[in-house]
């Protein structure tokens, strides 16, 4: 496993060694927790009504009357959200794993959960319980927090540094082949009926199976293994199995060395939060997630299908549209990452979708009047999910893998995922009422978020493409008292 690979191409590869079928193996076994994950946010749009009709039949034998359009709205909302207020949760556990068990062998044990998770859905039906549904969502929800963390902090240690961006945005390409996949099989036409619903909800397992036939023969991360463990041998055992050169394996291990030399092994929350050097650092993470999170495009996702459902009759079609366009911008991101770089993606991303949302605000308050701008809102939906996809979306989820040291990489992967599934909890719960309340001005706000990103990031975030992990933090050390728009490396557009 440890042969080149011939004839592949990838991004910016012209003066280094191609990657290795054991690194590409490990990368391509990891993704498979991102593509469940991707799935489960894909296949519960198109079949809405058929899953809320399930409910309103199991509230009906129990209780002999149906439920009122409010209560069934506000426990289909739950269903939505409830996934990601799991992964809220299991973001907490991301140190604990990553630094007791390593990072392969925790994403095999977190594994687990979506197994449990798919046979609790699947078994719902049988059951006659929308309690099972929601705790199966819930126990995939912790599923989540953990694996969209742990995922990239394991691509971003056992990458080369030319390659590091791109690979780790293939967690993001593995997520948006899920969501298409989710939406083409939930389609009625497919497995989105009353008959197959739950049939539906448990081919996660197939992936999820799979994971556990490959990772198990994947090297762990030689980075965990030098700086975290101490076993240098295993580090460099690890480091020639991904990249088959010995005199890149001994310049990596060189480099490791050296940032091991300005770290401890590890660090308490309490420390994370206090040290001077972690505060920028803290702050473009905050600012990043956030507004990734809160910009409209998690709601467009959730119910583009509803949305739609207002001036098209075959919706549901163009929810799929939405997912051909989300998975097409996020292979774009991939081939930019090491071309354009991380600060030039999120600054066009979150531009654009500021953009798109202040134009959405208008075209959906003259829909009622002039109803042939519809096509105009079908493209600005596509627009912002393409925006959304080309920076934000692939580089909210690995930026602080890149921004901090290895003791702090993990409390930081955590906080990320508190961030990100923060928001989209917060976004699936609150967006169907806001929607009823502001209609659409809801879209103003999103759109200032997005605004207030991209200022953000203009002014603080450097650029961290081909840069080692030390020479990044290096930055941040004792970066109090220098101001980072001087430094070298930073504010750089090009």
């Amino acid at each position: 496993m440890c042969e080149r690979l011939e004839g592949l191409t990838l991004p910016h590869m012209a003066s280094q060694q191609r990657p290795t079928a054991t690194l590409l193996t490990s990368i391509l076994a990891v993704v498979l927790s991102s593509l469940q994950i991707g799935y489960h946010t894909g296949n519960v749009n198109a079949p809405a009504k058929i899953i809320e009709e399930f409910f309103n039949h199991t509230w009906r034998s129990r209780h002999n009357q149906t439920m009122t359009d409010h209560s069934l709205t506000l426990l289909w909302s739950l269903s939505v959200s409830i996934k990601d207020f799991g992964a809220l949760l299991g973001s907490l556990g991301v140190k604990y794993l990553a630094d007791s068990y390593g990072r392969r062998n925790s994403i095999l044990i977190v594994n687990c959960l979506s197994v449990a998770a798919a046979c609790f859905m699947f078994v719902s039906k049988a059951c006659e319980s929308f309690e099972v549904l929601i705790l199966g969502r819930l126990v995939f929800g912790l599923f989540c927090g953990l694996v969209m963390s742990l995922n990239p902090l394991y691509i971003q240690e056992v990458s080369p540094t030319k390659l590091r961006g791109a690979f780790a945005t293939l967690n993001q390409v593995s997520l948006a082949s899920g969501t298409l996949v989710g939406m083409v099989v939930g389609l009625e036409a497919v497995l989105g009926t009353e008959d197959r619903w739950a049939m539906m909800l448990s081919l996660s397992l197939i992936p999820a199976l799979t994971q556990y036939l490959l990772l198990p023969f994947c090297p762990e991360s030689p980075r965990y293994l030098l700086i975290n463990r101490g076993e240098e041998q295993r580090a460099k055992a690890a480091l020639l199995r991904l990249r088959d050169r010995e005199d890149e394996v001994l310049a990596e291990l060189q480099e490791m060395k050296e940032e091991a030399a300005h770290t401890t092994s590890s660090i308490t929350i309490r420390q994370f939060i206090g040290k001077r050097s972690y505060r920028q650092p803290i702050l473009i993470v905050l600012t990043v997630n956030l507004g990734s999170q809160l910009s409209g495009f998690n709601a467009i996702i959730n119910y583009s299908t509803r949305m739609f459902q207002a001036s098209f009759e075959d919706a549901k079609y163009l929810t799929l549209g939405v997912g051909v366009v989300n998975l097409t911008f996020t292979l774009v991101a991939f081939f930019l990452m090491e071309k354009a770089g991380r600060r030039k993606l999120l600054l066009t991303g979150f531009l654009f979708i500021s953009a798109c949302n202040l134009l959405l605000t208008g075209v959906d308050s003259l829909l009622h009047v002039l109803p042939q701008l519809r096509s105009l809102q079908v493209l600005l939906v596509f627009c912002m999910v393409s925006a959304y996809e080309l920076g934000p979306g692939p580089i909210s989820w690995f930026i602080a893998a890149e921004l901090f040291d290895q003791p702090g990489r993990p409390v930081a992967m955590a906080f990320t995922s508190l961030l990100n599934w923060g928001g989209k909890f917060v976004l699936a719960l609150l967006f169907p009422p806001l929607l009823k309340i502001c209609g659409a001005y809801v879209f103003l706000l999103f759109s200032a978020v997005a605004l207030l990103a991209f200022a953000f990031t203009w002014i603080r975030l450097p650029e961290t493409k081909g840069r080692t992990f030390d020479d990044i933090a290096e930055e941040f050390r004792g970066a109090e008292s220098l101001s980072l728009l001087n430094s070298t490396g930073f504010n750089t557009f090009t």
